[in-house]
């Protein structure tokens, strides 16, 4: 008997294990796995595909996609959490992030809907706008030459626009290089990371606001007297009008390729912002300045790690958020 009574303890203690597991998942308590790779491979098999294919036809028709898909991956997900908060509009009782001065110079939001709506066209409801928005900037990251960089996915989208935050989380391009370091270092990309994803600014263009100061009322003697004529033909206005057209290429030689010439460029002072022209001068981040200028795989590689770190910061997993049906509103439920 006492053999028997030890059999049933034991297969009743199984037995409450299955139940209370069975519990727990219908409670949502065990479905919050994180990020992990392929979150969809069971949910939606072809949603990176759709989002690749989507990034690509994109491309090939508005080239400037592709640096949007990357300052809008810095701009979400440097801001406490990658929950694409970053593509709210803006509502009666909240400002949108897009709208701060922070966000000057952000567009085309709009072929990120482009994305949404092909990929819920194959899986509604379950494919986030924040890895939506993570996987386009990885794959426009391919489509300027720069590095594959393989990506988590399983965020969810967030309730709320951040834009009264915004300022804490995200350096101006004029500020020292400390609170620059600081501002990064809070998410845990350290210095060698920093000076990667600032390489970004290889690509793209800066509007004439954003340097006038550099040039009127007297030109900053520390840039290149050769690439000062050029930055004063593109920007003639000491007062350049917002909504113009007035911009200086980031990268003359390679304005569409994600490379490390524009590490070789600020060390022969043609950075164009004040943190350009910091990174390549200040102690403690001239040595990877160095290196980067000399080694493209060293930057690919320390890009790669930064850009990662960068899309894991704090994301919305489990039951937390929502899956919006548009990027730029949250569900009407809530």
């Amino acid at each position: 008997m006492g053999s028997r009574a030890v059999v049933f303890f034991f297969f009743f203690l199984a037995f409450s294990g299955i139940c209370l597991s069975s519990a727990s998942a219908d409670n949502g308590e065990e479905e919050d796995v994180g990020l992990i790779m392929n979150f969809y491979k069971d949910s939606c098999p072809q949603a990176e595909d759709v989002i690749r294919e989507q990034v690509r036809l994109l491309y090939k028709r508005h080239k400037n996609t592709a640096f949007s898909w990357l300052r809008n991956i810095f701009h979400d997900c440097a801001v406490q959490s990658c929950d694409a908060s970053l593509l709210l509009d803006s509502t009666r009782r909240s400002l949108s992030e897009k709208e701060t001065d922070r966000s000057f110079g952000l567009r085309n939001f709009r072929y990120l809907d482009t994305i949404k709506e092909a990929v819920e066209r194959e899986c509604p409801g379950v494919v986030s706008c924040a890895d939506i928005l993570v996987l386009s900037a990885r794959d426009g990251i391919v489509s300027l030459g720069g590095p594959y960089i393989p990506l988590k996915t399983g965020r969810r989208d967030g309730r709320k626009s951040r834009a009264e935050i915004l300022e804490e989380y995200l350096p101006d391009h004029n500020e020292s290089m400390s609170v620059v370091l600081d501002r990064f270092a809070a998410i845990g990309i350290d210095t060698p990371g920093l000076v990667a994803l600032l390489g970004s600014h290889s690509v793209g263009r800066t509007h004439c606001v954003k340097l006038v100061h550099r040039l009127y009322p007297e030109v900053d003697p520390v840039l290149n007297t050769d690439h000062v004529e050029h930055m004063l033909h593109k920007c003639p206005d000491a007062i350049p009008d917002p909504k113009a057209v007035q911009y200086v290429r980031n990268d003359r030689g390679t304005p569409m390729k994600l490379d490390n010439n524009y590490y070789r460029n600020i060390l022969d002072n043609k950075g164009l912002l004040i943190v350009d022209h910091q990174l390549a001068t200040d102690k403690r981040t001239k040595p990877y300045v160095k290196k980067m200028a000399k080694s493209q795989d060293y930057f690919f590689k320390e890009f790669s790690r930064a850009i990662t770190i960068l899309s894991e910061n704090n994301p919305l997993t489990g039951s937390k958020g929502e899956i919006r049906k548009q990027c730029s509103v949250v569900n009407k439920h809530h």
